[in-house]
């Protein structure tokens, strides 16, 4: 890979990922630069930067663990650092975003990952770069740029060189919400698709505490006709059930996300039901929180592969099944692009909306 073209690129990476950093400042041909990022005895994070940034274009990379609030905390010190001391520019090179699954309202909560955004922004971050948004609509809540780059290419690759007649296989869409997904990898390894439909999502609880109180019937004329307010009608969760045949297939679900397993296993072990003789699980970001690798390895799940956008050497250690595709080349020709103000057109060649 061509280095950047000048010597003003620095790269600082906080204690979320130091192997990726590594990689990438191998790739890219370019020294980490001298950052300490450490906690106090009371807890509070401290960052001291080691080389002259003025003027300079830093590029920050951390990515979200489970050690969450921490990496975040340190990302947004190490980015207001650099600004305070006249950083030219500072790139966010964020594998996974954090927050990134409470990017809608529920009942009485918040849009957290708008928050985030705006933190991001105000700390001093002017570009961000990440890689397959929960939601691609979140990079509306940033004021600076986004790019969204895609693992898919990474995955579809691995599909076709390390997965034995991969012709025989079917993209399962592990529930309706994800058979965009599932339709984009289907179409470009011309491979059918099957659909879970029933599965038990996760329930919210229902407190008595005002928000379902009936309201008062209303005094105006207009409304006697009718009770007042129509109730939602409430969703009757139907039984699980395979919309596509996968009798005698290799079934690979895909997601851009694997964080807690058990809707996975569920869905697996409904595969084996209907005949499935292999089944993968294909996704670009692997928290594996909690006992997941206990699961996957006493699930019917064959594989489960995903990017090394999120550390997991840990869980590769409690469970051989869990395989990991390094995509540190995308992040860093993206740095390397923007670095030099090439197009990034490249990056997101033949990428469609459902990507």
């Amino acid at each position: 890979m061509e280095a950047p073209k000048t010597s003003d690129v620095v790269l600082v990476g906080g204690n979320s990922h130091p192997e990726l950093v590594n990689l990438i400042s191998q790739r890219l041909g370019v020294k980490v630069g001298g950052c300490a990022v450490y906690h106090k005895t009371n807890r509070e994070t401290m960052v001291e930067i080691g080389d002259s940034v003025r003027g300079k274009d830093i590029y920050i990379i951390q990515t979200g663990t489970k050690d969450v609030n921490n990496n975040i905390m340190e990302l947004l010190i190490m980015a207001y650092a650099c600004k305070t001391s006249s950083a030219k520019s500072i790139v966010g090179v964020i594998p996974y975003l954090p927050y990134s699954k409470q990017c809608k309202m529920r009942k009485r909560g918040s849009i957290v990952s708008k928050l985030l955004a705006q933190m991001m922004c105000k700390s001093g971050l002017t570009h961000i770069i990440t890689m397959d948004l929960h939601q691609k609509e979140i990079q509306g809540f940033f004021d600076c740029p986004v790019d969204n780059l895609r693992a898919s290419p990474f995955l579809l690759q691995y599909i076709q060189e390390c997965i034995p007649d991969y012709r025989n296989s079917v993209i399962v869409a592990r529930n309706p919400g994800t058979a965009k997904k599932a339709t984009s990898y289907a179409e470009r390894l011309r491979l059918g698709i099957a659909v879970i439909h029933g599965e038990q999502k996760e329930s919210e609880s229902d407190e008595v505490d005002g928000r379902y109180s009936p309201p008062t019937l209303p005094r105006s004329r207009t409304m006697d006709a009718g009770v007042g307010v129509p109730v939602h009608i409430a969703k009757e969760k139907p039984p699980i059930n395979v919309v596509g045949d996968v009798g005698g297939r290799i079934a690979i679900m895909v997601d851009d996300l694997i964080d807690d397993v058990q809707s996975f296993v569920a869905a697996s072990e409904v595969l084996k039901e209907r005949g499935a003789y292999k089944i993968y699980v294909l996704a670009t970001h692997g928290l594996l929180s909690s006992d997941a690798p206990r699961l996957i390895e006493d699930s019917p799940i064959d594989e489960v592969v995903v990017t090394n956008t999120i550390p997991h050497e840990l869980q590769k250690m409690q469970c051989h099944k869990i395989k990991t595709v390094d995509i540190s080349i995308l992040l860093s020709e993206a740095i390397r692009r923007i670095h030099n103000k090439e197009s990034m057109s490249y990056l997101f060649k033949n990428v469609t909306l459902e990507d």
